[in-house]
């Protein structure tokens, strides 16, 4: 198994393209092990090189709401008054703690999704 690190965009291209040659391979073989090793190693990088900002918890909230074909006076029971759904639907107020929590737990809204980096107001 000649797995190194990687360290540069090379490095990258030529682990994912062996991830595809690899990919399916069974567990506890020796291409699965390379495979799992491979994976860590590209996770580490992409953390370092390639990082994903957080979503808009805005856009997460829509999204759910239309998953759901949910309007937003269905909102105000996790949100609050009519206006304050609004407020937040347009970005001029951030979700609060209480916020956050209702949308999680009664609509099952991923917390990283709704603590982004539009929290300015919270």
């Amino acid at each position: 198994m000649n797995i190194r690190p990687i360290k540069t965009e090379s490095d990258y291209e030529a682990a994912l393209s062996e991830v595809d040659t690899l990919w399916g391979a069974k567990e506890g073989t020796t291409n699965g092990d390379k495979l799992d090793i491979l994976l860590v190693l590209i996770e580490n990088y992409e953390r370092e090189h390639h990082p994903v900002d957080p979503p808009d918890p805005v856009e997460a909230i829509k999204f759910r709401m239309e998953q759901m074909n949910l309007s937003r006076k269905d909102l105000e029971k996790y949100i609050g008054s009519r206006g304050r759904v609004s407020e937040v639907l347009n970005h001029r107020r951030g979700l609060s703690l209480n916020m956050i929590r209702n949308l999680h737990s009664e609509l099952h809204i991923p917390l990283e999704s709704l603590i982004g980096s539009d929290q300015r107001h919270a």
